[in-house]
């Protein structure tokens, strides 16, 4: 009979709960982790709603720390009992869209290996990281090593959180000295700030209206912050910049709201790089775009993922280029995940990240 584990299983929309399930076996080219350390996402509070749709029964989850139980019997440069993080992203490595420089949109499997969002498993299209144990597939492409100096809560934004944030920042070409505005300060936001600082820019601008926010967008780089609520965030942002407007707009919340004022802030020729997760058809504004003559670039980025992404990303935090502990704002134990998701999916208690430890 198979071992059993405890697992965060979607059932229906509205409901996420812990039950038991078969702890996964694996394939040649597999990894079975141990969990240690895992967390909520914003991504899974759609998937709870129901605005992002996944089979009934998956676990949910995609930002795993932890030890390898078992490797499969392809698997080299890896052993047992190391520690270890997997990416949010798992892509195979081998597709079209991998070996072009596109690991995100992975098509493993497909005719001509590309599909859109198609490197996101954990917790989309396999089971994920809120349990016990988690299947890492094509454990050589994804499974990176956690420095001994580094605990779980330091790396814990790594797989999803720090990568997308970062990469706001990189696919819009921040550049040394540029101008930057980020929209929507949660955990993806602030790393975007965090990013772009890194990049070179100069004067950032922040914007949300929840003060603890708009606190830590500071003590991460942001020059200058905005609450929403207290005056039009594109008055003031044109206001900052003397009416030049942003050389690149960060979206980080996935509404028509905040991609439009993204675009508004735009100087011509600017970048609106867009992390959001939307719901819902998006509508671009005629003057805002320029009638299509302003030479503006819209980019929109899924989180990249693969074990030199997350090689990188560990090695900004030995280093000490930046500190994410300070989001983990709640703890629990997975027994308790689904008291964890009412207070992550209602945003109270000032919460930003949950670290969840089975």
């Amino acid at each position: 009979m198979a071992q059993m584990m405890k697992a965060a299983i979607f059932v229906e929309p509205g409901r996420i709960v812990l039950d038991e399930k078969p702890i996964p076996d694996i394939g040649p080219l597999d990894a079975l982790l141990r969990i240690t350390t895992t967390t909520i996402c914003g991504t899974d509070v759609h998937i709870l709603k129901g605005e992002y749709p996944v089979a009934r029964g998956l676990t949910i989850g995609h930002e795993p720390v932890g030890i390898i139980e078992k490797l499969g019997s392809a698997v080299e440069g890896y052993k047992e009992g190391q520690r270890v993080i997997a990416g949010a992203i798992t892509p195979s490595g081998h597709s079209y869209a991998c070996l072009c420089g596109c690991a995100s949109q992975d098509g493993a499997g497909t005719r001509h290996g590309f599909k859109a969002t198609g490197g996101w498993r954990f917790g989309n299209t396999i089971d994920g990281s809120q349990a016990e144990y988690l299947r890492v597939p094509d454990a050589m492409v994804n499974l990176s090593p956690v420095p001994e100096a580094l605990t779980d809560e330091q790396v814990l934004m790594c797989p999803d959180i720090m990568s997308t944030g970062f990469s706001g920042a990189e696919s819009g070409r921040v550049r040394i000295g540029d101008t930057v505005a980020v929209f929507a300060l949660g955990p993806i936001g602030l790393c975007a700030v965090a990013g772009a600082k890194l990049m070179g820019a100069t004067t950032i601008i922040g914007v949300d209206t929840v003060p603890e926010r708009l606190a830590i967008a500071k003590s991460l780089g942001a020059s200058h912050v905005v609450d929403f609520k207290a005056g039009d965030p594109v008055e003031k942002i044109m206001n900052l910049t003397d009416g030049r407007g942003v050389d690149v707009a960060i979206e980080a919340l996935g509404t028509q709201g905040t991609f439009e004022a993204a675009l508004r802030v735009l100087r011509p020729g600017g970048a609106l790089s867009s992390l959001g997760v939307y719901s819902s058809d998006l509508v671009i504004p005629l003057g805002a775009f320029a009638a299509g003559l302003g030479d503006h670039k819209i980019v929109t980025t899924l989180c990249p993922g693969g074990k030199d992404r997350m090689r990188r990303l560990m090695e900004v935090i030995a280093a000490e280029r930046i500190d994410l502990r300070p989001m983990v704002t709640h703890r629990f134990p997975l027994e308790r995940i689904e008291e964890a998701y009412d207070l992550f999916a209602h945003q109270r208690d000032g919460v930003l990240k949950v670290a969840i430890t089975p």
